[in-house]
């Protein structure tokens, strides 16, 4: 339903056409008359009622609401918004000098440079007598994509750790993303509402999709987890980004499929199989510039590129020449690349994901 709605001005103007209509002689309207004023104050009144309908209209429909009103919408169907999903990566501590063994607490408190982010270990961790350093894994305090911070941006111990003199993160750290977006809801709220009482495809990709936020799956009907045919199974591929999705997480959506899977099915799920790629690049650095640097940044523009495509996504040859240029403004020239030694796209099948083998930059 499209509401006419009208302005102030609109509205003043229409009460006063109707009041002058009606009245045998002409009536003084001119700003700052009593009749001129009651009419702006009906028209006041009127904008108000016309934003709480409005209001209530948007309120009415999932397409329309938002924040906290599409929550309550979804809601009655027992559907709710997915939480933010907090970063993760490792972070190496490291001492000046050789000393006896330290041990590093699961749930020391770490924060980025800034001290604008906290993150926490999940594991103990130990410095071996005579070690300069030690890696363990760690993970954002608070969930969301802010946690997703570059190599060497955590490096404040906002704990006490006798002997230990830094810490930092080699590489960035990925997974974090934001708490469900309205318009993502919408769209899980529509298959959800196709899945209904349905064994089909829709069905278990609602499920999948239910589990946690950023994750990708492919579903191959009439196969075993092996590849070989199977009549009447089906597998269900699953990659939340790194390409070696935990136990934990192929275990949960097991549990989600097995609330919609059709009667008498054999299913399974597993992590997709990674297709190595060894990428292989020529450039030429301007006269005077770093040549390391500037290599070493194209390696890892290359690298960012491969590790960014998901599930089912191919190596595209051509994308390397451009990763390659806005990696440093010192490159002036690509001369050749290869992927797997050869000058052509690389195919990755659809329960698949590409991988680093190697990244050459010469």
């Amino acid at each position: 339903m499209q509401l006419q709605l009208q302005s102030f001005s609109a509205l003043v103007g229409a009460a006063a056409s109707a009041v002058q209509g009606t009245a045998r002689g002409l009536l003084d309207l001119t700003a700052g008359s009593t009749l001129r004023a009651m009419l702006e104050a009906s028209a006041s009144i009127g904008l108000w009622v016309q934003y709480l309908v409005a209001q209530v209209l948007q309120t009415t429909r999932a397409a329309t609401s938002a924040g906290a009103d599409l929550d309550t919408w979804v809601g009655d169907f027992a559907l709710a918004r997915l939480p933010a999903v907090a970063a993760q990566g490792s972070v190496t501590f490291a001492r000046y000098a050789s000393g006896p063994a330290i041990t590093i607490p699961a749930g020391t408190l770490l924060r980025s440079a800034d001290g604008a982010l906290s993150f926490t270990t999940t594991a103990d961790a130990t410095m071996a007598s005579g070690a300069l350093s030690v890696s363990v894994a760690a993970v954002a305090v608070t969930p969301g994509a802010a946690g997703n911070v570059q190599a060497a941006s955590i490096t404040l111990i906002a704990a006490v750790l006798p002997g230990v003199d830094t810490v930092s993160n080699p590489a960035a750290f990925q997974g974090g993303i934001d708490a469900e977006s309205d318009a993502a809801l919408r769209a899980r709220f529509g298959l959800f509402l196709d899945s209904r009482s349905r064994a089909t495809s829709a069905a278990i990709a609602f499920a999948v999709a239910g589990v946690q936020q950023g994750l990708r799956h492919a579903l191959q009907e009439n196969m075993a987890a092996d590849g070989s045919p199977l009549i009447g199974g089906f597998t269900v591929t699953v990659d939340d980004g790194s390409g070696s999705p935990s136990a934990s997480l192929l275990a949960a959506v097991g549990t989600a499929i097995e609330a919609v899977r059709p009667i008498g099915t054999i299913y399974a799920v597993r992590a997709p199989a990674l297709v190595p790629i060894a990428a292989a690049l020529w450039v030429d650095v301007a006269p005077g510039a770093n040549g390391g640097a500037a290599r070493d940044a194209v390696a890892a523009a290359v690298t960012a590129y491969i590790d960014g495509l998901g599930l089912g996504e191919a190596v595209v040859w051509s994308r390397l020449f451009p990763a390659a240029y806005a990696a440093s403004p010192d490159i002036t020239r690509v001369s050749a690349a290869t992927l797997n030694g050869g000058m052509v796209d690389v195919a990755i099948g659809p329960a698949s994901v590409a991988t680093i083998a190697s990244v050459s930059v010469s």
